[in-house]
């Protein structure tokens, strides 16, 4: 049996069992990883000696947590102490925390083995982890493509078997755009849901941790471990947290699902079109009653976070000055220190929209820009609230076509775009969850978003869990994989 192709839920039930030690997980999974990561490069940081630790920690516990030998990996703009967490950026090049998430310290206590932290675009800002300081990670379906971003390397690792799982952050669609382009399973849950607590801030009003995994199963037992009030997080919820796990196969109590309008879908891919349209298909034939939706405000969603993400960026940036941590690159003044050391450490995407989001907030721009895009955002915010007392869930494509070729994008406003059917739930703090729908005519993953009310996690989980068995999408990356690995030479 190869260990690797083992999903979270079956390697943890074989351990707890003590049918399979952690060990033998660990080391099957850095063999793996050594292996093929020269190709992929999901990861930035390996913590191979740390995991072998921790697993045989694990394996000589009589009773052992909810996660144990689960091998996760978690995105390098996650806290983790004594394990270097650069955001992708020169300027955190060596930074080693001293401190670590609540999300990585509630893994762990469930007896979670960290594998490493994987790669992204530069303080999670950008679609394609193309904007990585180091190296850009390569999507394991095809090598010459984008993994999705900015939890490209996050996703990439799920896809390649290098992980059972892993954790990365969604501001815009930052962890359901890349689970769609690699095929896997990527949940954006209610803001406030999990806490943010050791997560590098972008936008703080709309970053959020969520899981990348294998199947809705997986999400759903990571979910309920990650989950839960945090008195470190000022904007953590004391919403209770159900057992994800023990609800995915309730019975659903209501059966209206909203779709978009046709008119809603031009301009995008063909086939991401028609794999929509099948998707809704199939959800008639379960016997679920269809609503087609309008959403007007969505036309301006996408401007509405590229005024209002910027702009939390360039206060939350203001902190990397050379001063307290980081690269200090030295000059003959402070102000000269502070413009060297950004300019020098900072990547072209990031001051960028540092530039974006200063322009924005400055004086005789506030009330044109950020003002009027807090009142835009409410009027979305509005507009789900009012379309979900006449639905359960609303379906949509995740992305507007598949993973597309490396440095095929040049021009930063078609990048925007891979957001445009993500940020609105994002803007609102709903949760949302990409699933894989099926294949373009090029072998590339396909993902449906499902988007639902907020903290009714549990209803969405069982309500894609039952979509999943419907759509019949499998993860056979380990036998349909385009790639060939390469010898070294």
């Amino acid at each position: 049996m190869n260990l690797v192709n083992l999903n979270l839920t079956e390697a943890v039930e074989l351990v707890k069992r003590g049918e399979l030690l952690a060990e033998e997980l660990v080391l099957a999974y850095i063999k793996h990883i050594e292996s093929l990561d020269k190709q992929i490069k999901a990861y930035l940081t390996y913590n191979f000696d740390r995991a072998l630790e921790r697993a045989r920690e694990i394996d000589q516990k009589p009773a052992k947590g909810k996660l144990a030998g689960a091998i996760i990996a978690i995105k390098d703009n996650i806290i983790t102490k004594g394990l270097r967490t650069t955001c992708a950026s020169r300027l955190l090049e060596n930074f080693i925390p001293p401190y670590d998430a609540t999300v990585v310290e509630r893994l762990e206590t469930e007896d979670a083995i960290i594998i490493g932290k994987t790669n992204l675009d530069e303080f999670a800002m950008g679609s394609s982890t193309e904007n990585s300081a180091f190296f850009p990670t390569r999507n394991p379906w095809d090598l010459e493509r984008v993994p999705g971003g900015s939890s490209g390397g996050s996703a990439a690792a799920v896809a390649a078997l290098e992980a059972m799982a892993a954790l990365g952050s969604d501001t815009g669609g930052s962890v359901r755009q890349p689970a769609a382009f690699c095929g896997v399973v990527g949940l954006k849950p209610t803001y406030g849901r999990v806490s943010r607590y050791g997560l590098v801030a972008f936008a703080s009003s709309l970053d959020q941790i969520g899981p990348l995994t294998r199947t809705v199963k997986d999400s759903a037992l990571l979910t309920r471990v990650i989950s839960g009030f945090d008195r470190r997080d000022a904007t953590s919820s004391s919403e209770p947290v159900p057992d994800y796990v023990a609800n995915l196969d309730a019975k659903l109590e209501s059966k209206k699902i909203g779709v978009l309008k046709e008119s809603k879908l031009k301009g995008i891919n063909k086939e991401v079109a028609a794999n929509y349209f099948a998707s809704v298909e199939k959800l008639k034939e379960l016997g679920f009653e269809i609503k087609e939706m309008s959403f007007p405000s969505w036309e301006y969603a996408l401007p509405c976070y590229y005024v209002i993400a910027p702009s939390e960026a360039s206060s939350n940036l203001a902190r990397y000055d050379g001063v307290r941590y980081g690269l200090r690159v030295e000059a003959n003044s402070l102000a000269e220190m502070y413009l060297k050391t950004r300019t020098v450490g900072f990547g072209s995407e990031v001051k960028r929209r540092i530039l974006l989001g200063t322009f924005a907030l400055s004086s005789g721009y506030y009330e044109a820009y950020y003002a009027k895009a807090s009142r835009a955002r409410q009027v979305i915010t509005q507009e789900f609230k009012t379309a979900f007392e006449k639905v359960d869930f609303i379906i949509t494509p995740t992305t507007p076509g598949p993973a597309f070729k490396l440095g095929e994008i040049q021009d930063p406003i078609s990048m925007y775009l891979q957001d445009y059917f993500t940020v609105s739930a994002s803007l609102a703090g709903v949760p949302a969850i990409s699933i894989p729908s099926g294949f373009s005519s090029d072998r590339l993953p396909l993902g449906l978003q499902v988007i639902g009310r907020p903290f009714l996690e549990d209803k969405l989980l069982n309500f894609v869990f039952l979509l999943e068995k419907k759509l019949e999408f499998k993860n056979n990356i380990s036998e349909t994989i385009k790639y060939q690995r390469k010898e070294e030479e």
